[in-house]
């Protein structure tokens, strides 16, 4: 009897024996992983700090031409770099400048307080070497009265879930307005606040809000900005801790260093009205579409007009 010949199944396939090599090949380089994730986070930490980074309006203090919800970009460059310059703040505070340069009148920064380490955001209203006072709320430099005009009162959106957290308790950011609360034929309710046109030296114009005539720096007495120095505002008179409000008030405390000025505002990026959730979806509804790429730069009349 004899036995049939069979052929080796040609459908089963044999793997190779794993060798202590194939082994090694299969692992993860944790090493290179971590080396990999500091270059990153040192490669975004090098722009934030030479370039720009995102900034994110937390208080009213520069309404009406910054909304709370309003983010934006932060140029580094313009002015050159100093310690206030770095992300994080992760240098100690010092007195240096790299390739330094003064703001203009009218341009909107960010500066350091001398005692703590948030960024807060005002306007240039005053340079170097110049005379500056507040009467009656109306900036005096150099012996000249600011011009400040009437506007059209400006209506903001009531934006109803719109909170603000500067206090020891969270409040609704509009909430010393409510007297100029309206409700609009369309049942739109806008806060109507009261707005003036002010116009610096160089032209540059932009609208600030005066809702009240008994703030405590409404009148500041005239000093000398010193060399070095910048004095700053916000557009929202009556409620921005500014360099007329003392240090211990939470103000900048009078004329700010260049050296503390972290860089200058350029435009919006997107706003959000206060009603998103942490779901991404919600966060198309808070849109304010009309605030996207708006410029922060003022605008600057030229002596015809």
């Amino acid at each position: 009897m004899t036995e049939a010949a069979t052929e080796p199944n040609s459908d089963i396939s044999v793997q190779p024996a794993e060798t202590p090599e194939s082994k090694r090949a299969d692992r993860i380089d944790w090493l290179g992983e971590i080396r990999g994730l500091v270059v990153m986070l040192l490669a975004v930490l090098a722009f934030h700090s030479m370039l720009a980074k995102p900034f994110y309006i937390p208080s009213i203090s520069m309404m009406p031409n910054l909304l709370v919800g309003d983010r934006l970009i932060v140029s580094k460059f313009p002015y050159g770099w100093n310690w206030a310059s770095v992300s994080f703040h992760i240098l100690p505070r010092g007195t240096w400048r790299f390739l330094p340069g003064t703001p203009e009148y009218g341009d909107i920064v960010i500066a350091v307080p001398r005692n703590r380490t948030d960024d807060l955001i005002k306007r240039v209203v005053a340079l170097p070497g110049d005379r500056i006072a507040v009467v009656n709320g109306q900036i005096v430099l150099n012996g000249k009265a600011v011009p400040q005009a009437v506007e059209p009162p400006l209506q903001i959106p009531g934006d109803p879930q719109l909170t603000c957290n500067d206090r020891s308790v969270a409040y609704h950011c509009y909430a010393d307005f409510a007297a100029f609360r309206t409700r609009l034929p369309s049942g739109r309710e806008v806060y109507e606040m009261p707005t003036l046109r002010e116009t610096l030296p160089n032209g540059a114009t932009y609208l600030i809000i005066k809702d009240r005539s008994d703030f405590t720096v409404d009148n500041y007495p005239e000093i000398t900005v010193p060399a070095g120095h910048v004095f700053l505002m916000g557009d929202n008179r009556n409620h921005s801790a500014d360099s007329r409000v003392p240090i211990l008030q939470d103000g900048l405390g009078g004329p700010v260093p260049l050296s503390d000025i972290g860089g200058r505002a350029e435009f919006v990026t997107f706003s959000l009205d206060g009603s998103q959730t942490w779901n991404p979806l919600s966060w198309f509804n808070a849109l304010r579409s009309d605030r996207s790429w708006t410029s922060l730069r003022p605008v600057k009349l030229t002596k015809d007009q």
